[in-house]
């Protein structure tokens, strides 16, 4: 189950990341490129997506925030986009800060995960698959998460990794524009999911079994190879 369906950050980071949403709006988006990773960019928007949320419904937030191929489970993959659409908002939003965030050297994908909490009590963990837009903005292309008996514990710091740079400078081909392998936006989607960066060194797949239990792997470029960063695996839900 993603956050939908069911902090505090120290020091200088703390001051970037609450300026963040500000110097976007005085500074043109960078044209994404070799070395122009920007996580705090992409922090701003995880910030703007809960506010929205939380001041104008949980559902609108997400569909806002989507892009039109956006893929979410409830348990089976679903487009995101029709399974929102005329969706009744719930009472009160789920609410979520990010701890983590990996992204491309270039720039045009990044991954966050965190904490979520609902207004029930109960508490879990999402992990968000961002993809940047050609003006320069992030929309979300993958949101999934499950449950936790216990409360993430929150970092003293929100920690950043960023891929290292392909060899010869940015992996793929001019006008290359596949960030996201899809059939279709309107097409349902497959058990099978996957996408990569602009430039190749962010990659993601997604694999959901027939009791809809699944896991999620990230890799990054490191040391001259793709290493796996992140792998979330979510059970089959109850009475499956």
């Amino acid at each position: 189950m993603n956050r939908a369906l069911l902090g505090a950050l120290g020091g200088v980071a703390a001051l970037l990341l609450i300026a963040a949403p500000a110097v976007a709006e005085r500074r043109p988006p960078r044209a994404p490129g070799v070395g122009t990773a920007n996580p705090s960019a992409l922090i701003a928007s995880e910030i703007a997506f809960a506010r929205m949320a939380r001041e104008k419904g949980q559902w609108k937030a997400f569909d806002e925030f989507a892009d039109d191929a956006a893929v979410m489970f409830v348990p089976q993959p679903v487009r995101a986009k029709e399974w929102l659409s005329g969706r009744k908002e719930p009472a009160a939003a789920v609410q979520w800060q990010a701890h983590q965030v990996w992204m491309s050297c270039d720039g045009t994908m990044g991954v966050t995960r965190g904490a979520w909490q609902q207004p029930d009590g109960s508490v879990g963990y999402f992990t968000t698959i961002w993809q940047q837009r050609k003006k320069g903005d992030f929309r979300w292309v993958l949101d999934q998460g499950d449950t936790l008996d216990q409360p993430m514990q929150e970092p003293e710091m929100l920690s950043a990794s960023v891929a290292d740079c392909a060899r010869g400078g940015n992996g793929a081909s001019p006008g290359d524009e596949l960030l996201v392998e899809r059939d279709s936006a309107k097409a349902a989607p497959g058990m099978d999911g996957k996408g990569r960066s602009k430039d190749g060194t962010l990659t993601w797949s997604y694999h959901v079994n027939a009791d809809h239990s699944r896991s999620l792997v990230v890799s990054l470029m490191k040391n001259g190879g793709m290493a796996e960063v992140l792998r979330s695996d979510v059970a089959a839900p109850k009475g499956q």
